[in-house]
Order: structure tokens, then C-alpha cells, then sequence
């Protein structure tokens, strides 16, 4: 079996990748913290939520979508719930399943967020490239994506 080899420039390629994810990943944590004493997981949670339709989807589709264990989403809701962002309803059309619903609360929680949210992607990220630099990276990194999740588009 054939190893496939990374070489100097493949491996810089990757650590600018992870660096930056990181950094930026910090950088809106801190900023919705401070601003809303909101977790940026939670934000994530709210936003896939308001998006989908009636507000809801089911755990396991969201735990997809958040890029979470079914457990770690479980632990999650959990908190949401505790806060009154999110509520677990039974599915309808099958009662094994569970659905994640935004509530009222969530929906402010995320609508007070988002601006402070959306100025921290454009300061720290968005910013530093040009609209057509912007198109690029989209593409690039868009080849790596999951192509059962299609991308938002705002």
C-alpha cells in the first residue's frame, strides 16, 4: 500500500491552517463572551437552528451540522436548555427522535449577538483579503467540506 507523503510545504500549508482557525476561533469566543456571555458553540447552535425550517432539527442532524458528538451535543443542549435557548421536543414522525428547537429567548440571544459576531469574521478574518481573494479561499477551502452540508448563503 502506497503512504502518501507530506512534504515542507504541505505541512506549513496545514499548520497556517490549524493556526489559524485557532487564532480567529479565540479571537470571536473572546468577543462574544465579553460582549454577550455567549460560548461560541451556543452561538453556532442558535444560528444552524434559526436557519433550519419551523426553527428545529433533529439532535443528530444537528450535532452534524455543529461538528459535535451526539454526546457532546447532548451536553450542550443541555446547557442551552438550562438557559432557555433551546428546548427538546419529540419528533412526529418518529418518536425515537428528538428535535432541538429554538426558543424566543434563543432567537434574541442570537439576533443581540450577531452583529458583534459578524464585525468579529469581518475584522479578523474577511478583512485581510480582498473580495476576490475572499472567492478564492471560498473555493479552496470549500473543496475540504462536507458535501452533505451545503453552505449558507447571507
Amino acid at each position: 500500500m502506497a503512504r502518501e507523503m507530506v512534504d515542507a510545504r504541505g505541512m506549513r500549508a496545514w499548520r497556517q491552517l490549524l493556526r489559524a482557525h485557532a487564532h480567529v476561533t479565540r479571537l470571536l469566543e473572546a468577543e462574544l463572551d465579553a460582549a454577550h456571555r455567549l460560548p461560541l458553540a451556543f452561538y453556532d447552535v442558535l444560528v444552524q437552528l434559526s436557519e433550519a425550517p419551523g426553527h428545529q432539527l433533529r439532535m443528530s442532524e444537528l450535532a452534524h451540522k455543529v461538528l459535535l458528538s451526539r454526546s457532546g451535543l447532548t451536553r450542550l443542549v443541555d446547557r442551552m436548555e438550562r438557559e432557555g435557548l433551546v428546548e427538546r421536543r419529540s419528533c412526529p414522525s418518529d418518536a425515537r427522535g428528538t428535535l432541538a428547537t429554538l426558543t424566543d429567548a434563543g432567537l434574541s440571544r442570537l439576533r443581540d449577538a450577531s452583529g458583534t459576531h459578524l464585525r468579529g469574521v469581518a475584522r479578523h478574518v474577511l478583512s485581510h483579503f480582498t473580495p476576490e481573494e475572499q472567492d478564492i479561499i471560498a473555493e479552496l477551502l470549500g473543496r475540504l467540506g462536507d458535501p452533505e452540508i451545503a453552505p449558507a448563503v447571507h
